[in-house]
């Protein structure tokens, strides 16, 4: 169990609700937005441990171990993302810290803190910087990012580099990479609904991300309909069975 100062060293930060999570005023939403215009606040829904960079080597091995996170952030007393730590920075010393107090595990254990971890710190084990986007970075950009990088979360931070949020690579793929289900509801709500004003007429089903569309719609927006769906992110195919009206 983590010490009572390590415990105060850590703190669980929420996503914040404020200005940055809402739509920007006059704009009119039409149904889930497409995914080349998500938002990492759109996806943000985990609340966040960080770490002071104080924090003893154990307690941070023994946290990450337990939550199993990966990487924690290291932040300072007004909550600035200063480092990461990672699994792979804890890994060499975990095992070195193992191999040495297993002769003798009860002299270990009665051994100073400061013998037994060689008083590391978060601050001395820390990668620097941290991979971390804004509410507002687009959910592609952070996925580039996170990519390129070995730790699987994205820090989130607001414009003054304070901690608010995290979201995960299986997170980011999820948002990018969508099932028939939000496929199908952005088709209806974003084309057939919000610009053709058809949702009585035209009827859709997805499946493996091909579009099938079965209904009536006029002659002259049936070939325009089509191309608004193709572009939708994630849709493979569309097989039009429209039947045109006058």
């Amino acid at each position: 169990m983590a010490s009572h100062s390590a415990r105060a060293a850590m703190y669980d930060v929420t996503p914040a609700a404020g200005p940055e999570r809402t739509p920007a005023a006059g704009r009119a939403v039409h149904g889930p937005a497409p995914v080349t215009q998500l938002r990492v606040r759109d996806i943000m829904k985990r609340p966040v441990t960080g770490i002071r960079a104080d924090t003893p080597f154990l307690d941070v091995a023994r946290m990450l171990a337990r939550r199993q996170t990966g990487a924690a952030p290291v932040i300072d007393a007004e909550r600035h993302v200063i480092g990461v730590v990672a699994e792979s920075d804890l890994l060499a010393k975990a095992a070195s810290l193992a191999a040495a107090e297993r002769p003798g595990a009860l002299a270990g254990l009665l051994r100073p803190r400061s013998r037994v971890d060689g008083g590391e710190t978060a601050a001395t084990l820390m990668s620097t910087p941290a991979l971390t986007a804004h509410p507002g970075t687009l959910v592609v950009e952070a996925a580039r990012a996170a990519a390129r990088s070995r730790i699987r979360q994205v820090f989130v931070t607001d414009y003054q580099d304070r901690l608010v949020g995290v979201v995960s690579r299986s997170e980011l793929l999820q948002a990018l990479v969508r099932d028939d289900a939000a496929i199908r509801a952005e088709v209806v709500a974003r084309v057939v609904e919000g610009e053709f004003d058809a949702a009585a007429d035209v009827h859709v089903h997805v499946e493996n991300g091909t579009v099938t569309l079965t209904g009536s719609l006029a002659a002259e927006l049936i070939p325009r309909l089509n191309e608004e769906v193709a572009r939708i992110a994630d849709v493979v195919e569309v097989v039009d069975h429209l039947v045109a009206t006058v």
